[in-house]
């Protein structure tokens, strides 16, 4: 017979997860977190110290900027400078794999971004990434996993070195995996093609 409390105490144990890593956050913190592609290594990306600390985890060049994730749509729109136009394409295509590029606003810090005034924008189609980003504020949103070495879609396949760094780890089992669209809607750019491409093609080609 299944325990009555079950579901409960499995949504118990996630919100006290989910509270941790938020506190981690808030701390200056590293968190690893489950998105519709891969896991995301999530820091404060509006604290210029917790941002550096993602770039030394990765081993990742500073002039590679990171991407931020949010809860929703409304909360990219009101830490950036969207045109309509991206506005329009974030609200098309977000949440899902696709990271949309945009005027950053005055909150995001120079590290984030390598200098530039825009910045590739998410809102993960899963509920334990927007949890995270709607409770810690923007988060960093770029894989976990070193530079050059691949995405992790099990939270146990997380090499133990880089795992050492990460203060928590929301696992939610194996994630689908792929790699999101990187798209500046505005000037009509595709940087990356990935998940949903063709879609974001069709959208560009046909909206003024």
């Amino acid at each position: 017979m299944a325990d009555p409390d079950s579901d409960s105490d499995s949504r118990g144990d996630a919100r006290a997860d989910i509270q941790s890593a938020v506190e981690a956050i808030r701390a200056g913190e590293l968190v690893v977190y489950p998105t519709e592609t891969v896991y995301g290594l999530a820091a404060d990306a509006t604290d210029p110290d917790a941002v550096e600390r993602v770039f030394e985890a990765k081993g990742r060049s500073r002039e590679e900027p990171l991407s931020v994730a949010f809860a929703d749509v409304d909360a990219a729109l009101a830490a950036t400078a969207a045109s309509d136009r991206a506005e329009r394409f974030l609200r098309a295509f977000l949440p899902g794999p696709v990271t949309v590029v945009v005027e950053r606003g005055p909150d995001l810090p120079d590290v984030l971004t390598a200098g530039s005034e825009r910045v590739g924008v998410r809102v993960p189609d899963h509920p334990l990434a927007r949890s995270l980003a709607r409770e810690a504020g923007p988060i960093t949103a770029t894989s976990a996993n070193r530079s050059g070495e691949g995405s992790v879609r099990h939270a146990a396949d997380l090499a133990p070195g880089f795992r050492d760094l990460v203060a928590v780890v929301l696992d939610a089992g194996e994630t689908p995996g792929g790699e999101s669209t990187v798209v500046d809607p505005q000037r009509g750019i595709i940087h990356r093609p990935g998940l949903r491409a063709d879609a974001v093609r069709e959208w560009l080609a046909s909206e003024p």
